[in-house]
């Protein structure tokens, strides 16, 4: 097992190569009371309901986006009342990146802040979701409006949890280590063409750029901002969607069009470009979107979290590595990069 030491407002530890079972049983004994929340797909694909006891309780989360909603969270918080969860007490999120993003956030909130872990079971959940600190809810204005930075005491990354995964969800989650690739660890894209003989090497590469990161700008000053690279016109899609795709799956064609800003803004060679298409579509993520969806999608970005007065600020990159701020955007550089991504 390998740890990654991230400092935030406290510092704590990715175990990368852990045991999810023995994870559980350590953090037990340090308890009076764990309240584990996990989706019903992993509850039952772990045989959950078998740790029930008297100082260990099961609450079970809707599936994928649906658990981060305020009607979910309440019923956390409902739980927590009904088995008197104290500040001695913990809370232990299982499952992607949605799981532990609502899972830390009713820790945040819960007596004003109790201890959490982090057992992440998807690719996307082990680089990025579960990692950083950043818990939170959507609401009908968009995804993560609402959270907190709330760090884990610790994040066990078992890798196989990845068999509990279905193909869809394992290339879904390569695009945010794709992502890791082109914003810091070139080598990551390299990797990839044999991903599953380096799915080990990519997740712990993936989850050393963003330690790397999160310990310089834990409450997302400026640097933190590289790792929403693709994001923002991916959670616009996402919304649009109705949060029915898989993350990645947006991510992926915002990364194509994040890509093809950077060629507009900041002279980003058109073969770095391509190969963002050539390394997505090696995973069948999507690179194109409908031209028809432009408006509605502007009206979304314009929410996003990294804009200023009204201005719709991107996260690019100039080269392999080499992330760049991009403060004016014009519409018509906008228009133009979506035009280049359209079906």
């Amino acid at each position: 097992m390998k740890e990654i030491l991230i400092k935030a407002e406290h510092e704590y530890a990715v175990c990368v190569g852990a045991n999810w079972r023995e994870t559980v049983t350590e953090i037990s004994k340090n308890y009076s009371k764990v309240l584990i929340l996990a989706p019903r797909v992993i509850v039952e694909a772990l045989g959950l309901k078998s740790l029930e006891s008297k100082s260990l309780a099961i609450f079970t989360l809707p599936e994928g986006e649906d658990q981060k909603s305020a009607k979910t969270l309440e019923e956390i918080w409902s739980h927590c009342a009904q088995i008197s969860l104290t500040r001695k007490d913990v809370i232990v999120a299982i499952g992607g990146g949605a799981t532990t993003d609502i899972g830390g956030f009713a820790a945040a909130t819960w007596l004003r802040g109790i201890d959490w872990y982090a057992i992440p079971t998807t690719v996307a959940g082990m680089v990025d979701a579960a990692i950083g600190g950043k818990t939170g809810m959507n609401t009908p204005a968009g995804k993560n409006l609402v959270g907190a930075f709330y760090s884990p005491n610790s994040v066990c990354i078992d890798f196989s949890l990845l068999k509990t995964l279905p193909k869809r969800e394992i290339q879904a989650g390569m695009a945010e280590v794709i992502k890791c690739g082109f914003i810091s660890d070139p080598q990551i894209l390299e990797l990839v063409i044999d991903y599953e003989a380096n799915i080990e090497e990519l997740i712990e590469r993936s989850i050393q750029v963003k330690a790397d990161v999160v310990s310089v700008d834990f409450k997302e000053g400026k640097l933190r901002e590289i790792l929403n690279y693709g994001h923002t016109l991916g959670h616009a899609i996402e919304k649009r969607e109705n949060y029915k795709w898989r993350h990645g799956e947006a991510i992926s064609i915002g990364l194509v069009f994040a890509a093809e800003l950077g060629q507009i803004c900041a002279g980003l060679d058109r073969e770095i470009v391509d190969r963002h298409r050539s390394i997505l579509t090696r995973f069948d993520l999507p690179v194109t979107y409908q031209k028809m969806a432009f408006e509605e999608l502007l009206g979304y970005m314009s929410n996003d979290k990294k804009s200023r007065n009204s201005k719709l600020r991107f996260i690019a990159i100039s080269k392999l590595g080499e992330p760049v701020w991009l403060e004016e955007v014009t519409s018509d550089q906008i228009a133009l990069a979506y035009e280049r991504i359209c079906t």
